[in-house]
């Protein structure tokens, strides 16, 4: 129950921002929204306000925004194929967009609740280099070598540096500056130098703001490195899960805690939102390779068939999607 209702909660998240992009974008540039739907398949509930239909359907693994002269052609005159094209590319960019804001939020979140690590010692461990040479709880590190230290990173960097070589630390303990000869040594887990200590932490919305842009950067900088891969032939299906192994890592992840829930919520945004901008038929990336082929040639392509094209690529995507989740079920072992 619990896996349950948390993937349930993920993917609504995830789908509310993505099509939220698309619907308030839409409705900036007057184009008409005839429905904004989250989930697919028969509806559960409906409520119109104005010329939108708002409606909650059964299966929580996508939704839509369904706009006036999108796939077939309108006289109106705002309508999604009537509007200019800047306005529909920014239509369809605001999905993604969204889902990359999704995942900076809650990058942020869980570095605020963590808290920003400062160059005050919290606890040194026991039987470390920092606590053999005298460094204690309260200690404020000032310098390394001749290296003023003013943040955390620094001081990590300053380690790995040394080389396995001894470091002399300055630090402040009770307004007092004092000296200590520390020789980091390596932890074999992560192959990285250490002394032993564990910063204090303090809280900064600016910070955490900071860390949450970096993250999400770094992990579309990942999808990017994932697909050169993929083209190189270096990634199995063993390493693509679809709606089933989500669900089974949410659950793994809530057992665990929110702050595990939150993260692996970026992660699926910005999965949704790069996945969404590639050129394959259906998805936004397609929609807008054919704004830029309008571009070019002056004159659009009829939207009958450009929504034919569409109409294919989703079918391919849903088969492709029931192997996935084939795989996944055998993989994951689900009806164990």
């Amino acid at each position: 129950m619990l896996t349950a209702v948390t993937a349930i909660l993920v993917f609504f998240l995830v789908v509310i921002f993505h099509e939220f992009g698309h619907f308030i974008v839409a409705k900036l540039v007057d184009i008409k929204v005839h429905e904004f739907s989250i989930g697919m398949g028969p509806r559960l509930a409906k409520i119109k306000k104005g010329e939108t239909e708002y409606s909650i359907r059964i299966l929580p693994i996508g939704g839509y925004v369904r706009m006036e002269g999108e796939d077939e052609a309108s006289n109106d005159l705002r309508s999604f194929n009537n509007r200019p094209i800047l306005s529909r590319a920014a239509v369809l960019f605001a999905g993604a967009f969204m889902n990359f804001v999704l995942a900076i939020i809650v990058f942020s979140i869980i570095a605020y609740v963590i808290g920003v690590p400062t160059t005050t010692i919290n606890k040194v461990t026991p039987n470390f280099p920092a606590e053999i040479s005298g460094l204690k709880s309260g200690d404020k590190i000032i310098q390394i070598n001749d290296k003023p230290i003013t943040k955390w990173e620094e001081i990590v960097s300053e380690i790995n540096r040394g080389k396995n070589k001894e470091l002399e630390i300055t630090v402040l303990r009770e307004n007092e500056k004092k000296k200590f000869i520390v020789k980091p040594v390596l932890d074999k887990q992560s192959n990285r130098l250490m002394i032993g200590i564990v910063p204090k932490s303090k809280k900064s919305v600016l910070y955490s703001i900071k860390i949450g842009i970096e993250r999400t950067i770094f992990v579309i900088g990942m999808m990017f490195k994932f697909f050169q891969m993929l083209f190189q032939g270096n990634v199995s299906t063993k390493d693509v899960v679809g709606p089933v192994g989500i669900i089974y890592m949410v659950g793994e992840a809530a057992r665990v805690g929110i702050l595990n829930v939150l993260s692996l919520i970026g992660l699926i945004s910005v999965n949704l939102g790069f996945f969404n901008l590639l050129p394959i038929p259906a998805l936004d990336g397609s929609r807008l390779m054919f704004l830029l082929v309008e571009f070019i040639r002056k004159k659009p392509i009829e939207p009958e068939k450009e929504g034919f094209i569409h109409f294919i690529g989703f079918v391919f995507l849903m088969i492709l999607m029931i192997i996935i989740a084939y795989k996944d079920i055998i993989r994951f072992n689900v009806f164990r």
